[in-house]
């Protein structure tokens, strides 16, 4: 275990270095004045500040949930894994309006909420009455269906996506079948504190791989979309050389996990 938690650091070392170097091609973001607060704002609110950001939060992500796997903390990390696909989603979504040098409306509509302040009067919060405009999840996967290099066809690829959104949609809402894997032991009891020792603690790490590995590509199609081939170049070697050192190099081809996925053997 200790071995496959060291890979991880060093992955996770990689990305913290691939993402300083892509926040380096944009403005930093200024400390400015709202109400009688000093705040960081980005005062281009660009497409690819707006994918910076949320590659911070991916792998920031990745940082809290390997904390957690160490402590075993299956429903914690759940919530995370949730907003960790919505992360791959938004970035998959923003670079390819990057890649094609073409904004449609909807990215339009997505920028102006995801930039929009929480309060339109931060000095007094219970008088602010705007509220954010909710873009619906399933505009956002029609939309990157219909990008070009999608490896699946637009149905079979959102009805993937949206099955890895419901498999954790329930750690977030507390789902009943979801709480009840704290309750284990002999005798049973509801693990307040962790459940290190547990089987689950197999399928914790085998499911953080998966994000980790994702962690990479996603990385690299944000490199790509910036234009860094060099260093989407390192990415694509640091995610063969992570599946090799965890013993995944040879992972089955795309259609044979959709078909496997049809007929509910995985």
């Amino acid at each position: 275990m200790s071995d496959t938690l060291g890979l991880f650091e060093q992955v996770l070392a990689n990305l913290d270095d691939a993402f300083q170097q892509l926040e380096n091609k944009i403005e930093k973001p200024a400390l400015v004045k709202r109400g009688n607060f000093s705040v960081f704002r980005y005062e281009t609110q660009s497409i690819k500040a707006a994918v910076i950001q949320k590659l911070a939060r991916r792998v920031s992500g990745l940082h809290a949930s390997l904390v957690l796997l160490r402590a075993g903390f299956v429903q914690e990390m759940g919530v995370i894994f949730r907003t960790l696909d919505e992360f791959d989603e938004d970035m998959d979504f923003l670079c390819g309006a990057i890649r094609n040098e073409r904004m449609t409306e909807l990215h339009k509509e997505y920028l102006a909420s995801f930039y929009q302040e929480e309060f339109d009067n931060p000095d007094n919060p219970f008088s602010s009455e705007q509220k954010r405009p909710t873009i619906r999840r399933q505009k956002i996967r029609a939309a990157i269906t219909r990008q070009k290099g999608e490896p699946l066809n637009p149905s079979d690829a959102q009805r993937v996506r949206r099955m890895l959104s419901q498999e954790f949609s329930g750690y977030v809402h507390g789902a009943s079948v979801h709480i009840l894997q704290m309750y284990d032991g002999d005798p049973p009891r509801y693990h307040l504190c962790g459940i290190c020792g547990t089987p689950r603690i197999e399928d914790l790490t085998s499911n953080y791989w998966c994000y980790v590995y994702r962690g990479i590509t996603v990385t690299q199609v944000v490199a790509t979309s910036f234009g860094e081939v060099e260093l989407a170049l390192r990415l694509y070697a640091l995610g063969e050389d992570f599946r090799r050192a965890s013993g995944m190099a040879e992972c089955e081809d795309l259609d044979e996990q959709l078909r496997k996925f049809k007929e509910g053997k995985t």
